[in-house]
């Protein structure tokens, strides 16, 4: 951490009327980008996705609950792991709280994952989240949206992760996809952020920015993560228990 400039509070309030400058700058340029992706050409979605429920079989269409946005979180759990990534769990605990704001939005969010759904069920309850969760095990969808690979895609270079070739083997990876559903039932794939582009979503990570010691994360920023039930006594600036294995969050 750099040492810090010690002044007075006229010399400070110059400074942070500067720098409201480019922080003006960075909210319009945020703004400009979001109406960017408003703009961005929609796929159809033709092939039907069944999802194993705490309601039973749904459908794609059916996890829109009536509404006409959807928001997926790709959550990496593969089918024989024991407890969902740690990375995606980060994500996962800034969702709760946010639903009734989403859903007055006429959205809805769903978080999607290949484990059986008995394990989604367990883990959820230990995670004391809410948010519904689904299984695609046995469906085309995790594959089909770029974040499950079969092992001969990633033989052959035909597996694609944040719009490029995936240049290591791992079968599940991490990302949010939007979709839009019409009155007359037509589903459309509107946007998927991948890798980095998740921590627009993480409400801890905006705070950490605004510390004096920022992320302090080193050169591996996931090895301070753990499920929140596995920090113990004060983490300090690395956290404590296991870290995060690369598998789960490279």
């Amino acid at each position: 951490m750099k040492p810090p400039e010690i002044v007075t509070k006229q010399q400070a309030l110059a400074a942070r009327r500067a720098f409201l400058v480019e922080e003006k700058s960075s909210t319009r340029a945020r703004d400009a980008l979001a109406q960017k992706r408003r703009e961005l050409p929609w796929v159809r979605v033709d092939k039907r996705y069944e999802f194993q429920s705490p309601n039973g079989k749904e459908t794609l269409g059916d996890l829109f609950a009536g509404r006409h946005q959807l928001i997926v979180q790709h959550f990496m759990f593969g089918p024989e792991w024991q407890e969902g990534c740690v990375g995606c769990s980060f994500n996962a605990d800034h969702v709760d709280g946010a639903i009734p704001h989403i859903q007055a939005r006429d959205a809805t969010f769903v978080a999607i994952s290949r484990a059986p759904l008995s394990k989604l069920q367990q883990f959820r309850e230990r995670m004391g989240w809410r948010f519904k969760w689904v299984s695609s095990l046995g469906s085309d969808f995790n594959y089909d949206f770029d974040v499950s690979f079969r092992s001969e895609e990633i033989a052959t270079g035909r597996a694609q992760y944040n719009y490029r070739p995936l240049d290591f083997e791992i079968e599940d990876l991490s990302g949010f996809s939007i979709f839009y559903r019409t009155d007359d039932g037509d589903i459309f794939h509107t946007y998927s952020t991948f890798a980095r582009g998740d921590e627009m979503l993480t409400t801890a990570y905006m705070y950490i920015d605004l510390l004096p010691m920022g992320r302090n994360e080193g050169p591996e920023p996931s090895s301070w993560w753990r499920h929140h039930d596995k920090y113990t006594g004060d983490a300090g600036a690395t956290g404590s228990g296991p870290p995060a294995t690369k598998d789960c969050c490279p």
